[in-house]
């Protein structure tokens, strides 16, 4: 059977998380609050009287002009998908072959590489700086020498948590001639988005999502922002129905209820900073200013992987990143309750 399949497929590491048995669930960046009942009555109640045995509309305007409202973008140049992810894969698929290049900065979201390699892609990686600062100039360079078709940068980054100027998106899309796409998974939990670039530049495509901030991982939900051209060009080979019934008018209740429910993203913020602070105040570890709803920090005098393994034993589970280009030291911590917070450092003072 792998003798059928493209190459490249048998040199791919698998996307995979291990999971372990747990009471706190901190790993995976998700918001740690759950949607208020109401909200959940709503969206099943407008389930129960839809049509399951009926497609979804072809094209689901409705949702389109509530999500494009929502993201402060037109409708023409805003496509919906089964998360960020599905629409990563379309840019991938509709950018990436053999014999071109994409840019990326390292460390940062695995899925990139791995999709650019499975379409037999050239990847060019550039490492951030110090601090995990981003490489600007190294990475308009690597896109110059490369001749790249395809330049993806996170912003706020995972793992890192560092956010992208505003000066340095645009030196990058002034400066090369690739798709630049920004993912911004996380950007409710940093100072601002970077979507009114889209007017100016139409190189540019922004990504955000459904699974962070609005609290609905399990909904797969994302969507994608970009010149109204660039869109419908796009949604040529977009697979048609994507998105299922139960997606959209979830997505379409959190839009309507938004500002009731969107309190959470100060809470997170606030946690954020407090269990910086004290993080900050132990020793042996170092924390990284972070702009996301998680924070990177490095340990030293133990194994990344022996700090996880501790901490799982307790239940509380959070991200081994020590695989990672440059994270040979670190550990990812997403931000959860303010009680699931305090038994993080309260386990984390113990086992240090």
């Amino acid at each position: 059977m792998k003798t059928l399949l493209r190459p490249e497929i048998a040199t791919l590491a698998e996307y995979r998380l291990t999971q372990f048995p747990h009471r706190i669930k901190l790993n995976q960046n998700e918001n740690p609050y759950e949607l208020p009942a109401e909200v959940k009555r709503e969206i099943l109640d407008r389930l129960a009287v839809a049509s399951w045995s009926r497609y979804p509309a072809f094209v689901p305007q409705e949702q389109i002009d509530l999500v494009a409202q929502h993201a402060g973008w037109v409708p023409e140049g805003t496509l919906l998908g089964n998360g960020s992810n599905d629409l990563l894969q379309l840019l991938f698929m509709s950018v990436l072959e053999r014999g071109r290049s994409m840019v990326i900065s390292q460390p940062t979201f695995t899925l990139y590489k791995i999709l650019a390699r499975g379409l037999a892609a050239e990847v060019r990686e550039v490492s951030m700086l110090e601090g995990f600062r981003f490489d600007v100039p190294g990475i308009v360079r690597a896109a110059r020498e490369s001749d790249a078709a395809l330049i993806v940068l996170c912003s706020p980054n995972n793992p890192t948590g560092t956010l992208l100027e505003e000066s340095d998106v645009v030196r990058v899309l002034e400066s090369t001639t690739a798709l630049v796409v920004l993912d911004e998974a996380y950007i409710q939990f940093a100072p601002r988005s970077l979507r009114h670039l889209l007017a100016r530049h139409d190189r540019l495509v922004i990504l955000q999502t459904f699974s962070k901030a609005m609290g609905a991982a399990g909904l797969r939900f994302g969507y994608a922002l970009a010149a109204p051209a660039l869109a419908h060009e796009l949604n040529k080979i977009k697979l048609p129905y994507s998105v299922n019934i139960f997606t959209l008018l979830g997505a379409e209740v959190l839009i309507r209820r938004w500002e009731t429910i969107k309190g959470w993203i100060d809470a997170i913020r606030r946690e954020r900073e407090r269990v910086s602070a004290e993080l900050s105040r132990m020793g042996g570890i170092t924390v990284y200013p972070s702009s996301a709803n998680f924070l990177l920090v490095e340990v030293s005098g133990r194994a990344p992987r022996d700090i996880f393994l501790a901490l799982a034993e307790r239940g509380i589970l959070i991200r081994d990143v020590s695989t990672y280009p440059m994270l040979e030291k670190a550990l990812r911590i997403s931000i959860g309750t303010p009680d699931e917070n305090t038994a993080l450092l309260t386990a984390l003072q113990e086992i240090l």
